[in-house]
């Protein structure tokens, strides 16, 4: 691909994605925004909002913590695969993409496509922690308020909004991972080729 192709492919996808992002943000955001300015002090709103900010801290050690020893087949079972078909970089948005330019490929299996998008995972991760944490704190307050429906529909979106996709960051995750180290193991193989001399007898 060449590099003005390349940005063509960069700015589909940076709409396809703007687009997924708004919609999902509209739908999931709009119940809790409506919550908060109807029934939550602005006091209670800052509270609430510093707690939840305090997971930006997470080290990365812990997060990788939560997802130890979770298979394909458990993301699979909990739907999270379903999932990453309409978010962001999805499956949907890739087909649409590739459909346009074949050539297009969302991972390039070099060391710093797989550090840069891992490092991507964290930062979405806490991002979703922050809201995750957010909308606890509201429904836990839409409840001490006798809101119940409230409640109901803030946890519905915080399971579709902020769960799955601290979920989706766990299962790409470990996708790179286990990519990283087959690249590894391969430059090994190639390396330790190279350093032995061949048994095979040379044919002329």
């Amino acid at each position: 691909m060449n590099p003005a192709e390349a940005v063509k492919v960069r700015k589909r996808l940076n709409t396809y994605n703007m687009v997924a992002n708004l919609s999902w943000s509209v739908v999931c955001l709009l119940p809790v925004s409506v919550f908060c300015y109807s029934f939550l002090s602005g006091k209670l709103f800052c509270i609430f909002l510093l707690l939840s900010m305090l997971s930006v801290l997470l080290p990365k050690r812990f997060l990788n913590q939560l997802s130890v020893k979770r298979t394909k087949r458990f993301y699979q079972k909990a739907g999270v695969v379903f999932i990453n078909r309409f978010t962001q970089n999805g499956a949907i948005i890739n087909r649409l993409v590739r459909k346009k330019y074949p050539a297009y490929k969302m991972i390039f299996k070099t060391d710093y496509s797989i550090n840069k998008l891992l490092q991507q995972t964290y930062m979405q991760e806490k991002f979703h922690c922050l809201l995750l944490l957010f909308f606890i704190f509201c429904s836990v307050c839409a409840f001490m308020e006798n809101k119940a429906v409230w409640a109901f529909v803030i946890i519905i979106t915080n399971i579709i909004y902020n769960f799955y996709p601290i979920l989706l960051q766990h299962y790409i995750r470990m996708r790179l991972i286990n990519l990283d180290k087959k690249n590894a193991y391969a430059k090994k193989t190639v390396a330790h080729s190279k350093a032995k001399p061949s048994s095979k007898p040379v044919v002329f």
